[in-house]
Parts: structure tokens; C-alpha cells; sequence
């Protein structure tokens, strides 16, 4: 009793935080490219993590750390890149609504690659789903003729890395501490992100003169911090006393806190745009496996 109550709070508090993550990365993109963005976010979320875990690294097992690297390359690194790439061009609230694939990917690749049964239920919803992100982003590329709604491929990348990892951490890192997982993560991950941040001219005078970076900065720390940081945390531990799916389903209230944010920051949402959120979280929804 005391988990189920326990995992409802760590779902709201990671739809909280995550669902204003697309609109910090918005902001960050002012003053930073989004190489430079992926990079330093990559790099300060390592610095709290390892403050914070270095001890718990010392429990991992030498034959769990080719999990852990996959872990930290699917999980973190190539969507902190991939979505600051997506946010280039489309609006961070359409991001935020892709980002509720991810349940959906999870029910895929988990009967896919991990041989996890799947049921009809299951499978429509996933069909559903899929139909709900079509409306999106054909109405969004008309809405918005500006923007290069191709972009939304990257979000959909990062959805099918997110659910391999919910399904890696589930099937082989069970019994490792989700502290643990995260500060591992980092490990891994942290040299590539100091090598892309050198090369991403970062250090450059166009980069440094521009008048929005010091805030992009403190953006991109706030984002390190809570969205990718205290959040991963979390979510590990989410996992660990849940399933891969109900963690995942933290996308159910995510848009909704995007979207409030997108908002007021000014980005445009029609009602079939908003029918089209609905049919993919009703996808979502019925993808969920009833538990006795």
C-alpha cells in the first residue's frame, strides 16, 4: 500500500518537473546552441550527480557497467541533444506531446527486444496513439509553415531511446540503486560531452558577446538540476518500485504543464492540435495493462 501511494507521488512530481524542462530548453536555445546546450546540460547534471553518488558508483558490479554505459548513452546523452536539436524548430510544447510516445515505445521494443507479452489492448492503443501524433504534426507543419516539422523526428528518437532504457534499467539493473544508475550514467557520459562542448565554439567571442547567454546559462543549470539530475533520480527509483509502463506514463501529465508553459510564453495551439494530445494520451491510456 505504502509503494502505491509512494509511486503516484514520484509521478507527479516528475510531471512537474520534466513538463517544464521543454520550455527551460527553449530559453537556454537563446544564448547556446543546441550541441552547446546537450553538452553543458550533460556536463553540470554530472557535477550534482557525482557530488551527490560518487560513493554509490563503487556498488557496481564490473558486469552490470556495459548495462549502465547503454543506459547513459540511451537515457541521457543522445536526447539531451536530440530535443535541443527538435527545439530549434518546432515549439516545445508540440515536443513535450511527442514526448508521450514514450509509453507507447516502451509496450513496443519491451515485446520486441525484451520479450515482455504484449495485449490486443495493448497493441490498440498503441495504433491510436500513433494516429494522435500524425494529426500533430501535420496539423503543427500547417499551423506553423516556418518551422520545419521534420524536426519532430528527433523527439520521436529520443522517445524509442527512452524506452530502451526503461526496459534496460527494468531487466538489468533492477537491483542496482537508482542513485547509483545515475552517477554511473555520468561516468560514462561526461568525457563525450566535454569533447562535443570544445568543438561546439562555446568559447568563441560570437558565443560569449551574445547578450542572452548569462541567462541561457542559468537556464540550462536550472534544466541540469532539476530536469535531468534530481529527475533521473527519481525516475530510477520510480522504476524500481513500479513497472517500465507506469513509470513511463509520467508523459500523461507532462504536456500538460508544457503546455501551460507554452502558452504563456506565447506559441500558438488549435483545438484540433489539442483533440490530437487527446487521442495520443487515450492511446497511451489504453496501452496500460490492467493489473489484478
Amino acid at each position: 500500500m505504502k509503494h502505491i501511494q509512494v509511486k503516484w507521488l514520484y509521478l507527479f512530481v516528475l510531471s512537474l518537473i520534466w513538463g517544464s524542462s521543454f520550455i527551460l530548453i527553449k530559453k537556454s536555445l537563446l544564448g547556446l546552441s543546441p550541441y552547446q546546450l546537450g553538452a553543458l546540460r550533460t556536463i553540470i547534471t554530472a557535477l550534482f550527480l557525482f557530488v551527490a553518488g560518487y560513493k554509490s558508483v563503487k556498488q557496481i558490479e564490473i558486469s552490470q557497467w556495459k548495462w549502465i554505459a547503454l543506459s547513459g548513452f540511451l537515457g541521457s546523452f543522445f536526447p539531451a541533444f536530440l530535443f535541443a536539436i527538435a527545439e530549434t524548430e518546432i515549439d516545445s510544447a508540440v515536443a513535450s506531446i511527442l514526448n508521450s510516445l514514450v509509453p507507447l515505445n516502451t509496450i513496443l521494443l519491451g515485446f520486441a527486444v525484451f520479450r515482455i507479452a504484449s495485449t490486443r489492448r495493448q497493441v490498440l492503443g498503441v495504433i491510436i496513439g500513433f494516429i494522435g501524433t500524425a494529426i500533430l504534426i501535420l496539423k503543427g507543419a500547417e499551423l506553423n509553415p516556418g518551422q520545419n516539422y521534420l524536426y519532430a523526428g528527433f523527439v520521436i528518437g529520443s522517445t524509442i531511446m527512452y524506452a530502451l532504457n526503461v526496459n534496460i534499467i527494468k531487466t538489468h539493473l533492477q537491483f542496482v540503486k537508482p542513485l547509483a544508475i545515475a552517477a554511473g550514467n555520468y561516468v560514462v557520459i561526461v568525457v563525450p560531452a566535454i569533447l562535443v562542448l570544445l568543438f561546439s565554439g562555446f568559447f568563441s567571442a560570437k558565443t560569449l558577446e551574445n547578450p542572452h547567454f548569462k541567462m541561457s546559462l542559468v537556464f540550462v543549470t536550472i534544466l541540469s538540476f532539476f530536469g535531468t539530475a534530481l529527475a533521473k533520480v527519481l525516475f530510477n527509483k520510480l522504476i524500481h518500485i513500479s513497472t517500465p509502463v507506469f513509470a513511463s506514463s509520467v508523459t500523461y501529465l507532462m504536456p500538460i504543464v508544457a503546455l501551460t508553459w507554452g502558452v504563456m510564453d506565447g506559441e500558438s495551439f488549435t483545438l484540433l492540435q489539442g483533440f490530437a494530445t487527446l487521442i495520443i494520451l487515450l492511446g497511451v491510456y489504453l496501452s496500460h495493462k490492467r493489473q489484478r
